[in-house]
């Protein structure tokens, strides 16, 4: 039986759309069947499945694990969980591959897919290669088995584990935000010392309380709040799938993926001097200059949480982040974005040292940047004006990196701009250590995307 998906739910790094719209349990079931297709040309056969919080996401899990067992995997529900989660019950299960049922962090009426092969992520051509075979109906036929298993207690002390937590008792609020972390968040805060505050652990797909995107400060309101009316010395949030992380400081200062980055890097390179440390190329300057500072290597690659894995897996780099709030651990884990293993290892830092997340802030370089700037474009011309663009630059013999989009380099500090993966936008992003550089930076942005003619382009966030 083929199978058509909607073009636009075939993303880079998963598989996302609209339920009810441009996402049906007949795509699920669809999925299971090429996917399992895939794993058994991979010489797998065993899958785990974990799904998260939204209303619609047990129907789809279900659908889903009907298709992965009629083209003949072996499958493991491990049940609602957040995305972490799932990764990790690949490796305690030993499982060759895992699905979670997810829609991140996007509204309540989006759910998709993440997947993962062999301890690698899926995604890219990969993801793609499951429409073909769907399309054909060319699927594997088989009778998988069917069992329920909980990883929920070996995954908590997996993430405690060699966790050295100092004299100092901290004061944290948490807020898993109505969230797939939150029984997680739960139940690790009760293992850990000092006194934890808890916002929105309950699970509900309706997102009640606030939009469950961490990266967006009118989302941590609530988590600032708790932070000053408790004396808190850290705020932690968490988006919808539990794989990306927000933090404040007992100031209520807003942390960003960049800035903790470099937090950690320092910890790590104390103990692995020379180490790379991979960000992606929406990170400040000072995290590059900071991480070669401290004796590391840092590395500029490009954004995508797949593409990052990847990259770090290749240089056998110890942690890697986005600016999205992906944080990668290979050092004593995994190599995968587990925003409550994150969180661990920052509160490990915290409680051992005699300096404050503030202060730490402020100690950093401080400079002035814009935040993510996100340009309407259509999908087939937005890679079209990034790569009209660097030959424009290139031209000029501009300093510039093109990693992923350009990236120029000038003296009043840097512009970005790359077409997203994911979205019909453009992504632009200027930071400078002067307001008066930070104008000068979006004028030049502005100039440049005139000379490709998008000037008449709007900004859309």
């Amino acid at each position: 039986m083929t199978h058509i998906f909607n073009p636009t739910i075939l993303r880079q790094y998963d598989v996302r759309g609209i339920v009810g719209n441009t996402l049906e349990e007949a795509d699920a079931y669809a999925l299971g069947r090429a996917f399992a297709t895939v794993l058994q040309n991979n010489n797998g056969k065993t899958v785990t499945v974990g799904y998260d919080g939204r209303l619609h996401s047990p129907r789809l899990a279900d659908a889903l694990i009907k298709g992965l067992r009629e083209s003949g995997a072996d499958v493991t529900l491990i049940g609602l969980c957040p995305t972490p989660q799932l990764y990790f019950s690949t490796y305690h299960l030993k499982a060759d591959a895992g699905v979670m049922v997810t829609g991140s962090h996007n509204p309540p009426d989006y759910n998709g897919f993440k997947m993962m092969l062999k301890a690698k992520p899926f995604y890219g051509a990969a993801i793609q290669e499951l429409g073909a075979i769907a399309a054909t109906g060319n699927y594997a036929v088989g009778a998988g088995s069917y069992q329920e298993q909980s990883v929920d207690e070996a995954y908590i002390t997996r993430v405690l584990e060699g966790i050295d937590f100092g004299n100092k008792k901290l004061k944290v609020a948490w807020d898993a935000g109505n969230g797939a972390m939150g029984n997680a968040m739960v139940a690790a805060t009760k293992r850990m010392a000092g006194e934890h505050f808890l916002l929105n652990e309950k699970v509900d797909g309706t997102f009640p309380a606030h939009h469950p995107d961490p990266t967006v400060a009118e989302n941590l309101v609530q988590l600032i709040d708790a932070v000053k009316k408790n004396n808190c010395d850290v705020g932690i949030a968490f988006d919808g799938d539990g794989d990306r992380i927000g933090v404040v400081d007992g100031e209520g200062g807003i942390l960003w993926g960049d800035q903790l980055l470099t937090i950690w890097a320092e910890a790590i390179l104390e103990k692995q001097p020379n180490a790379t440390i991979i960000a992606d190329v929406k990170a400040s300057q000072v995290f590059f200059d900071e991480v070669a500072r401290m004796g590391g290597k840092p590395l500029m690659w490009q954004t995508g949480h797949s593409l990052i894995k990847a990259k770090m897996a290749e240089t056998k780099a110890p942690l890697a982040g986005e600016m999205s709030g992906h944080i990668f651990f290979a050092d004593r884990y995994y190599g995968f974005d587990d925003a409550l293993y994150a969180a661990i290892r920052l509160l490990e830092i915290l409680s051992n040292k005699n300096i404050t997340l503030a202060e730490i802030r402020k100690k950093l370089p401080q400079v002035i940047n814009t935040p993510e700037l996100r340009f309407a474009c259509d999908e087939d011309k937005k890679f079209g004006i990034v790569e009209k663009l660097q030959q424009l630059l290139a031209a000029e013999n501009a300093t510039m990196s093109t990693i992923d989009g350009v990236r120029v380099n000038t003296e009043q500090g840097w512009w970005l701009l790359r077409a997203s993966n994911t979205q019909a936008v453009l992504v632009a992003r200027c930071e400078s250590q002067t307001q008066q550089g930070l104008e000068y930076l979006q004028d030049q942005l502005q100039k440049y995307l005139a000379k490709v003619g998008v000037e008449s382009m709007q900004i859309t966030h």
